[in-house]
């Protein structure tokens, strides 16, 4: 009788951990959430190929719940003798982290892509400390894109367009269909669709850092 009501007392008292736990996470338990639905939030990244072109634009904004931090920050780097370019939506210092260690794997696979995409995304869901990091990134040079999660996801796009961030559904269709109706150039339909998505979602602004990469 006595053990019936332990296991009874243990089955209740974990139900109702999960029950907090469930609360804490729809709560924004989040760990970019401060409390309040002050959460950081720094978006949005569109990758589009067209042609013999490649282009990453991002926009500026760093907003802290309501609030906008900053405006211009910078949110692609060149990576690997300016061969590749990576973007993040996410925490900043957690994207750099991420960033460096990229740049490492490109360094040991002699700058293949695939390659270091996948070893990065293995190292991200594996390792105890990078599971920690929040932050999405796009990769691309002048052959290849891949989306990276630290679920260990290495996405290559279809169509061509690549994007994230909470304007990133926003940026897609823009960029879908003014690549399936125009014949704007790569960098002219990545320009065009993050405005869009920045007239749409308040995550996102109009002071665009923009890099593009050539086939050689």
């Amino acid at each position: 009788m006595r053990d019936r009501q332990t296991v009874s007392k243990t089955s209740s008292t974990t139900s109702r951990s999960k029950v907090q736990d469930q609360q804490s996470s729809d709560a924004g338990g989040h760990p970019l959430d401060l409390g309040e639905g002050r959460r950081i939030r720094s978006t949005t990244v569109v990758c589009v190929r067209r042609g013999d072109s490649v282009v990453m634009a991002a926009d500026g904004q760093v907003s802290l719940g309501a609030t906008v931090m900053k405006s211009s920050a910078k949110k692609i780097r060149k990576l690997y003798n300016d061969k590749v370019l990576a973007g993040f939506a996410g925490s900043t210092a957690d994207a750099f982290s991420l960033f460096s260690r990229f740049e490492t794997k490109l360094e040991q696979y002699a700058g293949n892509l695939g390659r270091s995409a996948v070893e990065l995304a293995k190292d991200w869901r594996t390792d105890k400390m990078l599971r920690q990091l929040e932050a999405l990134l796009i990769v691309t040079d002048a052959r290849q894109t891949f989306l990276l999660s630290g679920t260990g996801d290495v996405i290559d796009p279809d169509e061509g367009i690549a994007t994230i961030g909470s304007g990133g559904s926003y940026a897609l269709a823009a960029a879908r269909a003014l690549m399936e109706n125009t014949g704007l150039s790569a960098r002219e339909i990545a320009e065009k669709s993050l405005r869009i998505a920045g007239q749409i979602c308040i995550y996102t602004n109009d002071q665009m850092t923009i890099e593009e990469l050539k086939a050689e």
